[in-house]
């Protein structure tokens, strides 16, 4: 599949089987069948649409580009790949400029945290390390994501494997 691996099997209380091939999906079923004080799917069509078209942009736009770029990083000098890396660069730029225009002073969806930004934490914050967010309103929404909870605890749990991430000139 090239992505995380399916998340699996889960059993619900009716006993039936699902499969996720990816954690949105994952994300959606809880929301739906275990519903607790944050709600990461709006209960308005058009809202859970948009939510759910924020958080596939968000993967395929923003963190696929970073994945190729840090991917690149890791190859052998004579296997690099500079005119991918060129063009994930490009989009990129062009997905974060997207960001930056439509960011406001709350959650992607406005008021509401949801699951399109669970799609955006990891995604911004490693695009951060190869595109740096310095000055932009993205930035400011990256810091939100880093003061919530559940994402500080995620990064402080991290942080023993965040000098394993390749920088720039590494191979």
């Amino acid at each position: 599949m090239g992505n995380v691996p399916p998340a699996g099997f889960m059993r619900d209380p009716y006993f039936r089987y699902a499969c996720f091939p990816v954690f949105c999906h994952v994300i959606e079923y809880l929301d739906r069948h275990f519903p607790g004080r944050t709600r990461f799917i709006p209960a308005d069509p058009d809202l859970a649409r948009q939510t759910r078209m924020r958080d596939r942009f968000f993967d395929l736009y923003v963190q696929v580009p970073m994945q190729k770029i840090v991917g690149d990083r890791m190859r052998p000098a004579d296997q690099k790949d500079a005119v991918g890396v060129a063009q994930a660069r490009d989009q990129l730029k062009t997905a974060l400029g997207m960001v930056e225009q439509s960011i406001g002073a709350g959650w992607v969806m406005g008021e509401d945290f949801t699951m399109a930004d669970c799609a955006a934490a990891p995604a911004l914050f490693y695009a951060d390390k190869v595109m740096p967010l310095k000055g932009t309103r993205t930035e400011a929404y990256l810091e939100r994501l880093k003061g919530r909870a559940s994402f500080a605890r995620t990064l402080k749990e991290a942080e023993p494997y965040f000098a394993m991430f390749p920088s720039e000139g590494k191979s």
